[in-house]
């Protein structure tokens, strides 16, 4: 299951399902370090790790996305 992260509260980071718009409060100790807003993390093995590609991929969608409206 993968998860974006919209922002970090308290001790949580609240994700929204990448497959919904579910949302769900994650603790942060659960995840692997050096991750921000916007990025995906995958879970496996019982910890949230950073999805790089998944990350990459996403951005360059709505970056597509925003170059579109103003051209």
């Amino acid at each position: 299951m993968d998860y974006i992260i919209d922002r970090f509260e308290g001790k949580f980071a609240v994700c929204e399902k990448a497959d919904s718009e579910d949302i769900v409060n994650i603790e942060i100790n659960l995840i692997s370090d050096n991750v921000r807003e916007g990025d995906v993390i995958t879970f496996k093995s019982g910890y949230y790790v950073f999805d790089e590609e998944k990350t990459n991929n996403r951005k360059n969608a709505v970056k597509r996305k925003f170059d579109t409206l103003w051209s």
